[in-house]
């Protein structure tokens, strides 16, 4: 089903959000679907995007709700509206900024189902072979675990952002946000074995077909960068092999190698800057999980807990 138009300060917005604002294009189309429904609910009306007050925010916020979507759904809607109203209102298109202090439902916090490090240990020892794709799958399965990026922060990696002799990477986040992150031994290794001339050199072409495949650190079958897609066909695929289907994705490694640092006793702080989190309740999610994990090991093996659940 075709999105409908947006009007043209709405087409600005979402420009404004990609050139000043740095936000990824997944983040914009997902913006674009948003708002695309908020202006088909205005015409609906017959408002222009201008001539709304607080009482019709209000009311979509209704709407979603009675649609029936969940809280998660109905607040990403509702922060795209109240981003497009602020920057009307900033930009001079509008009088006055009618979502402001429109609320926005309450999103119950997921807790993440991190691996357990037997689970880790077990996929990573599935990858074997010294051919180019093993090289390749095993260095991307160490590194996100090992390093905690993202799936779009992997793909993305070119040669120049990786210091293998001084241990760290660069890795560009979330509105192309850059931090540096360490790279531990093993992951290191695979890296290295990876990017030999019997590794990543047997899988480049002969002729680059673009200049970023070139300088791109993981190279699919006809040597071009991997896509998000590719990459995440490669650990699904060896996730099944380990026994983990259904369990495994990109984002279940960066939540494990989060989980077990915190089991460790790292510093919170520390796994921020590693995750690359813009605020630390995003990363105090995993101290529940933690938390939660410590209470059922109390509960099964102290014989004090195990009488009081008795009585």
């Amino acid at each position: 089903m075709a999105l409908a138009a947006l009007p043209p300060a709405a087409e600005e917005f979402l420009s404004w959000l990609a050139v000043e604002r740095g936000r990824a294009s997944n983040t914009l189309a997902a913006y674009r679907r948003d708002l695309a429904a908020y202006a088909e609910f205005l015409a609906g009306r017959g408002l222009a995007v201008d001539d709304v007050g607080e009482a019709v925010v209000q009311d979509y916020l209704a709407f979603l709700r009675a649609a029936g979507r969940a809280p998660a759904s109905v607040t990403r809607a509702m922060v795209a509206v109240r981003s497009l109203h602020r920057f009307l209102a900033e930009e001079g298109y509008a009088a006055a900024d009618p979502a402001g202090t429109v609320g926005l439902p309450r999103v119950p916090a997921g807790l993440p189902k991190a691996l357990s490090e037997e689970d880790v240990e077990r996929l990573l020892a599935v990858v074997t072979g010294e051919d180019p794709p093993a090289r390749r799958d095993r260095a991307i399965l160490e590194v996100l675990y090992g390093c905690g990026l993202r799936i779009s922060e992997l793909v993305g990696l070119s040669l120049a952002d990786l210091d293998l002799d001084g241990g760290f990477l660069r890795a560009f986040g979330k509105g192309a946000k850059e931090r540096v992150v360490p790279v531990g031994r093993l992951a290191r290794e695979a890296l290295s074995a990876w990017l030999a001339p019997d590794g990543r050199g047997a899988m480049a072409p002969v002729r680059w077909a673009r200049r970023g495949d070139a300088e791109a650190v993981f190279l699919n079958q006809r040597g071009g960068r991997l896509s998000r897609q590719g990459a995440w066909a490669i650990v699904r695929r060896h996730g099944d092999a380990a026994g983990l289907a259904g369990r495994l994705s990109p984002h279940v490694l960066r939540h494990s190698c989060a989980t077990h640092m915190l089991d460790h006793g790292a510093d919170i702080r520390a796994v921020q800057e590693l995750l690359g989190h813009a605020s630390i309740s995003t990363t105090q999610v995993y101290t529940r999980v933690t938390t939660e994990r410590l209470w059922r090991v109390y509960e099964s093996a102290h014989p004090r807990a195990r009488s009081r659940r008795g009585r």
